[in-house]
């Protein structure tokens, strides 16, 4: 059974505006995995704002948006041996949700050079 689905889309120039002029963006946002998994791509910033979109059409999806027990880079995008992404939650975020029937997070992401955006659906 569905219980929420989520979309978002955002401007790249966004992010990384905001990774470049921030200091502790990247690392208030992302987790360790996903800026290793971002810096190693040629168009970085693309990543990171597909991953962005991801977290905000998660945050939609459950349908609290982002408050106090949640944070963002407990909110993690992995991607299986196959390359297909998924959400894994971590940290205090993951015990907080770890009571609303979470049983699967389905994922798509896509990105160009000006717009990254991401689709959640929790079942």
């Amino acid at each position: 059974m569905i219980h929420g689905v989520g979309i978002d889309i955002i401007e790249v120039d966004r992010v990384t505006e905001k990774i470049s002029k921030e200091n502790g963006f990247r690392e208030l946002v992302f987790s360790q995995g996903e800026i290793v998994y971002c810096e190693s791509k040629a168009h970085k910033f693309e990543h990171y704002a597909a991953r962005f979109a991801a977290k905000e059409a998660f945050l939609k999806a459950i349908g609290t948006g982002w408050f106090g027990n949640v944070v963002f880079n407990e909110i993690e995008v992995i991607n299986d041996e196959l390359g297909k992404p998924t959400i894994q939650l971590l940290g205090n975020t993951k015990t907080f949700l770890e009571n609303k029937n979470i049983n699967r997070i389905s994922l798509s992401m896509s990105h160009l050079k000006s717009v990254a955006s991401a689709v959640v659906i929790i079942e």
